[in-house]
């Protein structure tokens, strides 16, 4: 008891501390942001890309840069991280070394962007997780006293032709010293040892971290995943393996197929033998009905921390039934570009989260959003962008940002609106994604994309005298994982019957239309389903 009570000092005063700190930025925001956009311009002065533009980021101020400087998109950037990719190590956008790119969710031209980022910013990111738990336990205090059980896990990384590591922003998180090597801290004790996480084989790496939450069952007070989709996918295999794990559990030794030497090192130090246990998991999966499960199995769960906004709102009546209700919690808002904010209300309904940018992390802009008259991502607009403090309650706005990193001014395709004002920082509602049409996991499929799948497909009708007339779509999350469906009506002009293997292929040849985040969730992490095309009658449009 002594050894804790020291402890419990230093966690306290850095929760203080934390909560001081998102107390000061948001009171001083416009202040905060001059500084930040002045520290990013000077550091960069004599980088290409402004030097292009005729900025000296020595001198500028806030008005000259937003004179000078175009709001872009990705395509603008592209021959510039082309370069950077494929081995210039001059100052193109960043006078620090581009450390990795992170490869975003969205695509362009079917593959992953590629977003520069340098090796501070990490630390960058470090600092943000470092405030969701002193503003959590705010809320559900004890927090410190348990486990959290989370299913996190790593992606393949490739090499650009320069040699550069490409990504997404989270594997290169829990790959970095900051997650790692993290010194214990009781708000991100977590149930998966590290190396569960690290594993790159996604079936070893699911089982043995369900097969470690198990075992620590009564210890676990959180439970949760990045997406949504992704804990329900965990409770999915949960569903098809739990007699494989209870066996581990009884008799103290791990499957097989889980191969990994560090992995079953790890595992082992933690699974023991335990009849009581088993019998018990046993038992409530066995039951008919596995409603409520995640409090039968983990009976001291407070609450389910994964993303349910925007499009991952889909999978909220799920979660809720197999949680009995527990509250879902988002705790942060952030992408490959940025780190961006938090939500400090923690316990609002999910379609009333709303987001805290907090203005260290990038400087900020805003584009006024006419929903009922869009301007695309790559289209040149001449409004006028709004700062952060100077954003309306109520309005829409396309986030533009100018990051460490050597993005500038540039369109991150989300659509905020504002909910209200933390001091005088803004708190924005996530209302959607530019342009996505569909998305079941971290695929966003847009409209334009999904066209020229459709036009590829509809190729193999043509020997049967056949077109089609009208289409449309959604993805179907009602089983796991969820898939697209394409609902298409088709006009017959021979007499010669499709046979069904036809669409069989035309469903194919929309498969390999898509982006490669599509295909990645196909193939490798099974956290997407086999597209479907239902027919419909004549004249259903």
């Amino acid at each position: 008891m002594p050894e804790e009570a020291p402890m419990k000092n230093v966690v306290c005063e850095k929760s203080r501390k934390a909560l001081q700190f998102v107390e000061d930025v948001t009171c001083n925001a416009d202040e905060v942001q001059r500084k930040v956009l002045a520290e990013i311009l000077s550091r960069n002065a004599n980088v290409e890309y402004l030097q292009r533009y005729g900025l000296d980021g020595n001198k500028a101020d806030r008005e000259t840069f937003k004179k000078v400087m175009p709001v872009v998109s990705y395509e603008d950037l592209k021959p510039d991280i082309e370069r950077i990719s494929n081995g210039d190590t001059s100052q193109i956008l960043c006078s620090q070394p581009i450390s990795e790119f992170l490869t975003s969710s969205g695509t362009s031209a079917g593959e992953r962007k590629l977003m520069p980022t340098i090796e501070e910013e990490l630390g960058r990111r470090s600092l943000l997780y470092s405030l969701l738990m002193p503003v959590m336990n705010q809320f559900v205090p004890g927090l410190d006293r348990g486990k959290g059980m989370y299913f996190l896990f790593i992606k393949s990384e490739a090499k650009t032709p320069g040699g550069l590591v490409a990504r997404p922003v989270l594997t290169s998180y829990y790959k970095s010293s900051y997650f790692r090597e993290r010194p214990y801290d009781p708000y991100t004790n977590y149930t998966s040892p590290n190396e569960t996480i690290l594993c790159q084989d996604s079936y070893q790496s699911m089982y043995s971290q369900l097969l470690c939450g198990l075992c620590q069952n009564y210890d676990v007070l959180r439970v949760g995943a990045v997406f949504a989709s992704g804990f329900i996918r965990a409770i999915k295999f949960l569903e098809k393996h739990w007699i494989l794990l209870c066996n581990d559990i009884r008799n103290g030794k791990i499957d097989s197929k889980i191969s990994d030497p560090s992995v079953r090192e790890a595992v082992l130090k933690i699974l023991k033998p335990n009849q009581k246990l088993a019998d018990f998991i046993e038992a409530e999966c066995s039951r008919e009905s596995w409603k409520g499960i995640i409090t039968r199995l983990w009976p001291n769960t407070k609450y389910i921390d994964v993303i349910v906004t925007g499009t991952m709102s889909q999978y909220i009546p799920t979660l809720d039934y197999y949680s009995n209700g527990l509250p879902l919690v988002c705790t942060m808002y952030a992408s490959s570009e940025c780190y961006f904010g938090l939500n400090l209300n923690p316990l609002s309904k999910p379609s009333e989260v709303s987001y805290t940018l907090i203005p260290t992390m990038a400087y900020f802009e805003f584009l006024p959003v006419n929903r009922a008259a869009p301007t695309l991502l790559g289209q040149k607009t001449d409004q006028e962008l709004v700062d952060l403090v100077d954003v309306k309650l109520g309005e829409e706005y396309e986030l533009v940002v100018t990051t460490y990193a050597g993005l500038y001014r540039y369109r991150v395709g989300d659509i905020l609106r504002v909910a209200g004002f933390k001091n005088k920082a803004p708190q924005f509602n996530f209302v959607c994604r530019k342009n996505v049409v569909l998305s079941i996991d971290a695929d966003k499929t847009d409209e334009v994309e999904l066209q020229n799948a459709v036009e590829n497909a509809t190729k193999h009708l043509l020997p049967f005298g056949a077109s089609l007339t009208e289409y449309t779509s959604y993805a179907d999350t009602s089983k796991i994982p969820g898939h697209y469906v394409l609902f298409w009506e088709i006009c017959l002009s021979g007499s010669a019957p499709i046979h069904p293997s036809v669409f069989e292929d035309c469903c194919l040849a929309i498969e390999e239309s898509l982006n490669s985040v599509y295909r990645q969730g196909r193939v490798s992490d099974k956290s997407i389903g086999p597209l479907e095309i239902r027919i419909t009658e004549k004249g259903t449009f």
